[in-house]
């Protein structure tokens, strides 16, 4: 579910930079939409599919392959907070035509980096969950 409300702010970015008009002080590109960052998503969304399989096959394969996806999905939600964090910190002036589309573009950033200590948290308490599935797998 977080992994879909990233993507739905991915595009809801894309849409409202795109609209952006060159000025004198040029456009708001933000690091965050450059990297693609709230695209990232995606990535959680194959960890919890994986989980769901795990869940219903517990093979050695799929825990593994679920534990790997839930570490690298931790990995992706703290790189992001950093990149949001570095967003939210500066600004630089921009043309005054795009003033509101940068402003309502921060905003999303705000809201975003409030979900991502929630991706993070879920993807390691999963990943405890992993480990503990690979044990009993190896111990039975």
């Amino acid at each position: 579910m977080i992994g879909i409300f990233h993507v739905f702010m991915w595009y809801f970015l894309l849409i409202l930079y795109m609209g952006q008009i060159k000025g004198v002080f040029g456009t708001y590109e933000p690091i965050t939409y450059k990297t693609g960052c709230s695209l990232w998503g995606v990535i959680f969304i194959v960890a919890g599919v994986s989980m769901i399989r795990a869940a219903r096959h517990p093979t050695q394969g799929v825990i593994t392959f679920a534990l790997i996806m839930n570490i690298f999905c931790i990995i992706v939600a703290v790189i992001a907070s950093i990149l949001t964090t570095i967003e939210l910190s500066s600004f630089n002036s921009v043309s005054y035509r795009n003033y509101g589309q940068a402003k309502l573009g921060r905003e999303v950033s705000r809201i975003l980096l409030i979900s991502y200590p929630l991706e993070f948290s879920i993807a390691l308490a999963y990943s405890i969950f992993g480990c503990v599935g690979l044990v009993s797998v190896y111990l039975f």
